[in-house]
This record gives structure tokens, sequence and C-alpha cells, in this order.
């Protein structure tokens, strides 16, 4: 099995990180079912950003009986432990991160649709501006900024 970079933290094996799933499944009260060992497996098997609907079509080409509402479950419980994150495009759907080597947001271009990442480092300026004038404190891993990029916006 090739197994995602980020998302075996640590240095982690994959025993350790299905064993780090199941145990934290069990302790909300959540059975480790073969449709949940699924999609531990498939998300071992991404890199980068999926929704929830690819993954719920990539569990059924394993399992089909794997059910959405049985995905979603065990990826919100999967986030608590931190083993993703979620973000949400431009266009509103949900994006899971597979452990991401560092906290990131997301730059859209609206003309072209080219996305890059911002680093927690890059967006500081405007995460301490909002910190000190509102005394918010900014996720930068759900931060979408949505405009045109240099080439786009020289047409």
């Amino acid at each position: 099995m090739r197994v995602a970079q980020g998302f075996i933290a640590n240095g982690a094996s994959a025993a350790d990180t299905i064993a780090r799933a199941q145990t934290a499944l069990h302790e909300r009260g959540m059975r480790w079912t073969p449709q949940r060992r699924t999609l531990v497996d498939v998300l071992m098997t991404s890199d980068g950003h999926v929704t929830g609907a690819e993954l719920v079509e990539r569990c059924r080409l394993v399992d089909p009986d794997t059910t959405p509402s049985t995905v979603y479950r065990t990826l919100d419980a999967l986030e608590e432990i931190g083993l993703l994150r979620h973000s949400f495009g431009v266009d509103g759907r949900e994006e899971f991160h597979v452990l991401p080597a560092s906290e990131h947001g997301h730059l859209t271009c609206e003309a072209c649709g080219s996305t890059w990442q911002i680093e927690v480092a890059e967006a500081r300026a405007l995460t301490k501006a909002l910190a000190r004038t509102r005394g918010f404190r900014v996720n930068v891993s759900h931060l979408s900024i949505v405009g045109r990029c240099a080439t786009c916006a020289a047409v």
C-alpha cells in the first residue's frame, strides 16, 4: 500500500495510524467497521485535498456497501484527533486535507480557477491585523481568498 506522507504523522507507521484511528473512534462510541477501515485505508493512499464525495466514491470502489453518512461521521472524528483537516473551496464544497505538513489557507483565481496555498507566515500580517483590530483569531486552515491571479488581472 502506498501511504500518503501527510496522513501518517510524527514518523508513525501505517499500523500506528490505523490503531490511533480505531482507538479514537472507540473513545467516541463508534464501532471499528469494515467501512471505517476502508476510509482510513483510502485516506492513507490520498494526497492533498479531497472532497467528501470523492472519498465516498473511492471507498465504494473498495467496498460498495460504504454509506456517505458513515464516511462523513468518521471524517469528523478523524479531524477531532488531528488526522485530517477540512476547509471550504471557493465553490463552497467541503475539502479534506489529508494531514497537511503545515496549516495553510488558499488563494483561488475566480477567472482561471487556479489555486495556491497561503502558508501561516504569509498570512501573518492579515491574521495579526484582525487579532489587533477585532480581537479575532483566524484559523488559517479555513482561510480562502478569492480574487484574480497576476496573469488574469493583466488581461
